[in-house]
C-alpha cells in the first residue's frame, strides 16, 4: 500500500471525504445538456459477500435522487456482476422505486471480479449519449490492470469521469481504482460500510455532479456533521 493511500485509509471518516471532494473540485467543469436529466452509470460488485453492501447501496439510492432535486433530476442505469461470467444492465430508469425494486431483486453471488465490462459498457453508453459520471463500489481486483487502465483512459476522452470507492484494504484493488479514477478524470475514495454515511454522501454527492456539475458540488451545504459533511466537501467539486 503507498503512503497516500495508506494515510487516506487511516484519516478519519471526515478526512476522507474532504481530500476526495477537494480532488473533485479539482476535475475539468462539465456542462449537462439543458432541459435534461443527468445520467449517472451506477456499478456494483455483486460478488460472493458483497450483499451487505449491495443492501446498503439499495437502501441509497433514494438519497441519491433526492440530492438532485431542483438540478434537473437523476437518470440512472444499475449494471453488476456476479458468478460466473454474469454481467447485467437496466434501462435508463428516473424512477427510484423502479431502481429498488430492480436491486431488491438480486442476490449476490460468488465470482472474480469483471470491472473490464463495466468499462466496457460505460464506454458503449456514452457514445450513444453523454453519460455524465459512472459510479464503481467493489473491494477487488482480478484481472490484468493494462487493458483496464486503457479502457479507463477512453472513458475520460469521452468525458465520463469515474468515481471509483473501495471498500476494504485490499492494496491491489486500492491502486488499480486509483488509476482507473485517474485515467478516466474522475476520483477515488476509500469507505467502510461501518461508516454509512461516508458512502451516503460519496453516493449523494456524485450524483449532484451528474445533475449540476462542479458549479452544483459548490452549493452544497457544509452544515452536515461527520462523515456527511466530509462527503459533501469532497465531491462538491465537479461539473
Amino acid at each position: 500500500m503507498s503512503r497516500d493511500q495508506k494515510s487516506l485509509t487511516e484519516a478519519p471518516a471526515s478526512a476522507q471525504v474532504a481530500a476526495f471532494l477537494e480532488r473533485v473540485r479539482a476535475m475539468p467543469a462539465v456542462r449537462a445538456g439543458s432541459g435534461r436529466r443527468g445520467r449517472l452509470l451506477f456499478a456494483i460488485d455483486a460478488t460472493a459477500s458483497r450483499q451487505p453492501t449491495w443492501d446498503r447501496a439499495c437502501a441509497l439510492t433514494g438519497h441519491m435522487f433526492e440530492a438532485t432535486k431542483g438540478l434537473g433530476g437523476l437518470s440512472m442505469s444499475l449494471c453488476y456482476y456476479r458468478g460466473y461470467g454474469e454481467f447485467m444492465a437496466t434501462p435508463w430508469l428516473s424512477d427510484v422505486d423502479e431502481i429498488r425494486r430492480r436491486m431488491t431483486t438480486v442476490t449476490c453471488l460468488g465470482g472474480q471480479t469483471q470491472i473490464g465490462k463495466v468499462l466496457e459498457h460505460a464506454i458503449r453508453e456514452t457514445r450513444k449519449e453523454r453519460v455524465n459520471a459512472l459510479v464503481f463500489i467493489g473491494d477487488a481486483m482480478e484481472e490484468p490492470i493494462d487493458p483496464l487502465c486503457h479502457r479507463a483512459g477512453e472513458l475520460g476522452m469521452l468525458g465520463c469521469p469515474g468515481f471509483f470507492f473501495h471498500e476494504g484494504g485490499d492494496a491491489l484493488a486500492g491502486r488499480a481504482f486509483r488509476d482507473f479514477a485517474r485515467l478516466s478524470g474522475g476520483a477515488y475514495a476509500p469507505f467502510d460500510l461501518n461508516s454509512p454515511d461516508m458512502l451516503r454522501d460519496l453516493l449523494s454527492a456524485v450524483a449532484v455532479y451528474a445533475a449540476g456539475g462542479r458549479e452544483a458540488l459548490s452549493r452544497l451545504p457544509p452544515s452536515r456533521t461527520g462523515a456527511a459533511a466530509l462527503l459533501t466537501h469532497q465531491l462538491s467539486g465537479r461539473r
